[in-house]
């Protein structure tokens, strides 16, 4: 069976890889920062690479730390795997259906179209989603007591990142928002 470290490796290629060129393309096109310089976004840009290098470091040790097998390692193998393509298919519709509304955090004095369209109808938030779907899969890979806790942290910098977000939306759009809001959850499922 293929390496933990090997999977991981090649999944954050991939799910950097889109986000990175996503990052650059717009950047080019607009002519604008992608990037913005809020607490709640540079605190889950760390807390991400973070998770991801903690990961990564479980992968390598023979006995990591917290380690506990609550399912056979077939089965998390086989149902991680699931989750991480989940996540690739989940964040690259994303960052396709956003088109050049795309921001990293908010920017305050940049305004974007309400994108509510696409993977955004069933689902306000769903690159924040595949950040969860990523936590969950390296936690299931791995089985580990460690990574569960750090993806529980994980949830609450991306609802962080969320509700700042949120507030933004509704200055900007208003009543469309709210509407938008109202028939559309904010994760998958609430």
């Amino acid at each position: 069976m293929i390496e933990t470290w090997l999977i991981i490796v090649i999944h954050q290629l991939v799910f950097q890889g889109m986000f990175v060129a996503k990052n650059i393309i717009l950047r080019r096109k607009t002519g604008n920062r992608i990037r913005g310089n809020n607490r709640e976004a540079i605190t889950a840009v760390v807390y991400f690479a973070f998770f991801i290098s903690a990961a990564m470091t479980f992968s390598l040790l023979d006995r990591p730390f917290g380690e506990i097998q609550f399912i056979k390692s077939f089965t998390a193998m086989i149902t991680g795997l699931a989750l991480l393509l989940m996540n690739l298919v989940i964040s690259g519709v994303s960052l396709v259906s956003l088109k050049d509304s795309w921001r990293v955090g908010v920017i305050e004095d940049q305004k974007t179209e309400l994108i509510t369209s696409g993977i955004y109808r069933f689902t306000r938030n769903p690159y924040f989603a595949s950040y969860i779907l990523m936590f969950a899969a390296y936690t299931v890979i791995l089985q580990n007591l460690m990574l569960l806790g750090l993806s529980v942290l994980g949830f609450f910098f991306v609802h962080t990142m969320i509700l700042k977000e949120e507030k933004y939306l509704y200055t900007v759009h208003g009543d469309a928002y709210l509407q938008y809001k109202k028939k559309v959850p904010r994760y998958l499922i609430v």
